[in-house]
């Protein structure tokens, strides 16, 4: 019989609800939810005692992060030098090179990642096995008001806020982009990660107020031939700079990893 991961979860936001709520009701058969991690109180919301993530650390064998790239930087290489594996979302975070060195060479833990909201890696993987790609675009069309950042002038904030159509808030690589837009561009590097090279990876970030959706278009050329991917998602809810697909896709590589048989790897 195989094994039951234990299941420690940090982050309880719009990501991290509906990933929870669904180990605790047994929708991942060989995962089971042991810790919640939170820094706000979260009393009896959790279905699963809340925690530090010391105290994770002593009876998980898997983290799942659904908190946002701070996470990942603050508590990556802690978690997988416990020996404790880890699923990353916000692969926003490895856009910084020398915290994904340290990751993928920290043990005896192993990092993971999940896909997010975006299709076609496995697909780009498999391509850029065969040699580089001579050119891969992403451009994702959201919401202005989900893109607003800190950074942004007052001259910016006003085009985004009076824009009629689509506008072209940044352009950059999957190195620049996810750094300016923490939480809304995980996705640019997900696809770097799946071909191997953040400078490669050309990303254009568009604000749209008739945006419905968001979404992602992917398109990649070489002489392994021409590649592209579309996405449309509804916004979730409750945060509207993510796609309501984002947990389902972590839940997707939990099972995975929990050895579902059955699963795309």
């Amino acid at each position: 019989m195989s094994r039951v991961r234990k299941v420690g979860l940090i982050g309880w936001g719009a990501i991290g609800r509906v990933v929870g709520s669904a180990i605790a009701a047994g929708e991942v058969p060989g995962a089971e939810l042991v810790a919640v991690v939170d820094n706000r109180p979260l009393g009896d919301a959790v279905p699963a005692p809340q925690m530090t993530v010391d105290e994770a650390l002593e009876c998980c064998d898997l983290i799942v992060e659904a908190a946002g790239q701070g996470v990942v930087r603050g508590w990556g290489e802690t978690i997988l030098a416990s020996g404790t594996d880890l699923l990353v979302a916000s692969t926003g975070a490895l856009t910084d090179e020398e915290l994904s060195k340290k990751l993928l060479a920290t043990g005896p833990g192993r990092v993971y990642f999940t896909g997010g909201a975006v299709g076609g890696l496995d697909l780009l993987q498999a391509v850029r096995a065969m040699g580089p790609l001579g050119e891969i675009r992403l451009t994702t069309t959201k919401l202005p008001s989900t893109l607003e950042q800190p950074w942004m002038d007052e001259d910016m904030l006003a085009v985004m806020r009076s824009a009629t159509g689509p506008v072209e808030v940044m352009r950059g690589t999957a190195r620049e982009v996810p750094v300016k837009f923490p939480k809304s561009t995980n996705v640019a590097a997900s696809v770097a990660l799946a071909v191997g090279d953040l400078d490669a990876v050309r990303v254009s970030v568009v604000a749209d107020p008739a945006a419905v959706h968001t979404s992602h278009v992917i398109e990649a050329n070489g002489p392994q031939g021409s590649y592209r991917f579309e996405v449309r998602h509804q916004p979730d809810a409750a945060n509207p700079a993510t796609s309501q697909v984002v947990p389902y896709a972590v839940l997707r590589s939990l099972a995975a990893l929990a050895g579902r048989s059955g699963q795309i790897l």
